[in-house]
């Protein structure tokens, strides 16, 4: 993690400690998750929603998952069904900006509101346990040779794993464009055709892979981080010689229509949680690394991280 994103993170929370916060048990969040149960979105969703209810920002919170499109689906739910609520929440992150790239749904992030950007995240790619490969030098050189029997499963169209997928190829000499990809509507579709065998190999958030790895249901084969992730003795695609590098990070977004002040309280809401003893413990759970963005800084990110990756894909041939 850079060294100025971890020092705005803490800045962050130290100052969330000193907000006013008014009546914060009497809030009902609810939570828009724009994916199916099992995935990342979900495990960030109900780990904050654990976190809001501990730390007293919220008295209840409810969920409700809507997968599809990326997100898109439950983007255009949202939209339509909070407008003006003070107390509604929705998960989001790199993958949504990726599909609405790809596939530029009616609805646009923009009608709803920034709060903040919660974690940041690197996948990992994985095969099944009796797959007959056995590393990812076995997986680029089927590649090579016939890219359309290499069956790359993950998130929607244009999540990180399918942009890494892409950029896999392009760095070993594969037309991106011919890469078989397999999108699944949520992490558990992808893993249970991944420990199915139904796709060649599988690429998600490190967290939602974990416990299949440990179990040997599932084998590591490479990391999309700089280096090797804290505590992970697992190798990147950098050491391997395929210059890959992506990130993943996930945020939050408020109802559109609120006001100035609502969305403050919302943002002090989340701020409170994420100095809780349950999130920490989920931050350590699915190594996942705090990435505390807030207000302008946040909205301008999401701006520049749509073009930085709207521009990878372009390069690799995806758009």
């Amino acid at each position: 993690m850079r060294r100025d994103t971890f020092l705005k993170s803490m800045a962050a929370l130290a100052a969330a400690a000193t907000l006013p916060l008014p009546a914060l048990a009497s809030a009902n969040v609810k939570m828009m998750i724009p994916a199916n149960p099992g995935g990342g979105w979900d495990t960030t969703g109900r780990a904050l929603g654990k976190a809001l209810q501990e730390s007293g920002a919220a008295s209840t919170v409810t969920y409700d998952n809507k997968g599809g499109a990326a997100g898109a689906l439950g983007l255009a739910q949202f939209i339509n069904g909070s407008k003006n609520d003070p107390n509604a929440l929705m998960v989001m992150g790199a993958v949504m900006l990726g599909g609405i790239i790809t596939g530029k749904p009616p609805v646009n992030l923009s009608q709803a509101t920034p709060v903040a950007r919660i974690t940041s995240e690197y996948n990992v790619f994985v095969l099944p346990a009796n797959s007959p490969f056995k590393t990812m030098k076995d997986v680029v050189e089927q590649l090579k040779k016939d890219p359309g029997s290499v069956k790359w499963g993950g998130g929607s169209r244009g999540s990180t794993e399918h942009i890494a997928a892409a950029m896999i190829a392009r760095e070993v000499g594969v037309d991106p464009s011919k890469i078989n990809y397999v999108a699944f509507r949520g992490g558990g579709e992808a893993i249970a055709a991944i420990l199915g065998g139904n796709v060649t190999i599988g690429g998600s958030g490190y967290s939602e892979f974990s416990e299949y790895i440990a179990s040997g249901k599932m084998r590591p084969l490479a990391v999309t981080s700089a280096t090797r992730l804290k505590g992970v003795n697992v190798p990147t695609l950098k050491e391997q010689d395929i210059n890959v590098v992506i990130g993943n990070w996930r945020g939050v977004y408020g109802a559109p229509g609120i006001t100035t002040a609502q969305r403050k309280e919302l943002t002090d809401r989340v701020l409170k949680a994420l100095k809780s003893k349950a999130w920490a413990e989920a931050l350590e759970k699915n190594n996942w690394t705090p990435a505390v963005l807030t207000g302008a800084d946040f909205e301008k990110f999401v701006d520049d991280d749509f073009a930085s990756l709207r521009a990878t894909m372009v390069k690799s041939g995806m758009v």
